[in-house]
């Protein structure tokens, strides 16, 4: 699988961004022999796993130029660094509690010349800055997540949602859902992606 199955559902993309999704696999699979930071079962299926899923985000937001975004969890760079590559003018801030995959956050995000990523080894409530959305990807309940960013939005985008939350996340999330007790929009991403992989998923919008 290659970063053409980008190209199936992003078809707008630069050739400079087609080049830098075209890296990601080569980088991966270098940095995730030192850091395992994906699945040693997922890194032939990354494009599909990891980035088109991190993309499905940009199916229900497209964020703007100058927009602030704050990915909590990140990983190794999910779903931040392939939003960052798809829009290159607006800022994003990745952040872990564990260094070392920051660390492969910073030398991927420099590798690909990402001028638009900071990422930061710290725990999301350690975060003081205002964000016009937070996305992440199956960190936790909801419940547990929505007090980690309680307060960090800057409320001033022109976006067509609200400042908030973009998070995904896979399987029945009815329980879930009402455990939060948020009031939640759910996008799913089969509507989006024919692959089988995303029968299942969705993202979930809660306003900030």
């Amino acid at each position: 699988m290659t970063s053409d199955l980008i190209l199936k559902y992003f078809p707008d993309i630069t050739p400079a961004q087609q080049e830098q999704f075209a890296r990601l696999q080569e980088l991966y699979t270098f940095w995730n022999n030192q850091i395992n930071v994906i699945s040693r079962k997922d890194i032939n299926l990354l494009y599909e796993r990891h980035v088109l899923h991190s993309l499905g985000i940009a199916k229900v937001m497209s964020f703007l130029p100058g927009e602030n975004v704050l990915d909590v969890g990140t990983g190794g760079g999910f779903p931040g660094i392939p939003l960052a590559i798809l829009f290159p003018e607006t800022s994003f801030h990745l952040v872990d509690s564990i260094g070392k995959k920051i660390k492969v956050v910073n030398e991927v995000a420099a590798a690909l010349g990402l001028t638009n990523v900071t990422g930061t080894h710290a725990r999301a409530e350690e975060i003081k800055e205002k964000f016009d959305f937070v996305v992440s990807r199956a960190v936790t309940q909801l419940k547990d997540f929505y007090p980690w960013v309680r307060g960090k939005f800057s409320k001033a985008t022109t976006n067509k949602l609200p400042s908030g939350i973009l998070y995904l996340k896979g399987g029945d999330l009815t329980q879930e859902i009402a455990e939060s007790g948020l009031i939640v929009q759910q996008f799913y991403l089969k509507d989006y992606f024919e692959e089988e992989f995303f029968d299942t998923k969705q993202v979930i919008y809660v306003k900030g």
